[in-house]
């Protein structure tokens, strides 16, 4: 059974149909890229998937359960955690206060109030940051990151709460070759406990990391397999070359 399945996804806004029975299946411990052209509709259907968007038609089942209604939070709770593109870490806050916040979202409200979450939870604080190479950071605030290090920031608090799916839309964008580099080797190790959805348009990046590819094009799915299945495959040629 998949982990993650997205059936027959019909998402429209007023005229416009943003995905047209789009569908989306994720298997553990699998990482999974969503591509195709600008306004394909990669990401309406990502917001289906976490529940920032409710489809117009279809169903989305989270490890056998149908979460086609469920709100974000809940879905949280079930094991699913989301990045969206635009960077959401608390720049006033130091690295170590913006991981320590997102682990106290699991944490008795008593333990808070007596400030007790915060010492018991200092070595995964520390594990988080080393993990994504921003330890000697940890007092610094979040502000003064690079941007590529925010995103990982943000990777970080992600994952604070061992998501079983984690999805990520757009995380290289705006970063360095580099960083981008460094981003695929931060992300492999969650493999071990994780699976990934993730959304981008750097075909290098998303083709070095990913076992499988969705590719989708005037939201409907044009092509679902392996790598080196969707680089040969003619379709998926012809709409990059038509889009470039």
């Amino acid at each position: 059974m998949a982990l993650l399945e997205a059936r027959d996804i019909v998402k429209s806004f007023g005229k416009l149909t943003a995905l047209n029975h789009a569908a989306l299946s994720v298997g553990e411990n699998e990482f999974h890229g969503l591509i195709g052209p600008n306004g394909s509709g990669k990401s309406t259907l990502m917001k289906c998937v976490a529940g920032a968007e409710t489809p117009t038609e279809g169903a989305v089942f989270f490890a056998g359960q149908d979460i086609t209604a469920m709100p974000p939070a809940d879905r949280a709770r079930a094991g699913m955690s989301l990045k969206f593109q635009i960077t959401s870490v608390l720049p006033a806050l130091t690295l170590y206060d913006n991981i320590l916040l997102a682990l106290q979202a699991e944490a008795p409200l008593l333990a808070l109030m007596l400030s007790r979450s915060r010492r018991a939870l200092h070595d995964q604080v520390m594990t988080m940051l080393e993990q994504f190479r921003l330890a000697d950071r940890a007092q610094d605030a979040a502000a003064t990151l690079s941007h590529g290090q925010q995103q990982w920031l943000e990777i970080a608090m992600a994952l604070a709460s061992r998501p079983r799916l984690l999805l990520l839309d757009e995380p290289t964008g705006g970063m360095s070759l580099e960083e981008r580099r460094v981003t695929g080797e931060l992300l492999q190790p969650i493999k071990a406990h994780c699976s990934l959805v993730i959304v981008e348009h750097d075909l290098d990046f998303i083709r070095d990391i990913c076992d499988r590819l969705t590719v989708l094009d005037q939201g409907q799915v044009l092509a679902t397999g392996t790598v080196p299945e969707i680089q040969g495959n003619p379709k998926v040629q012809e709409v990059y070359l038509r889009r470039a």
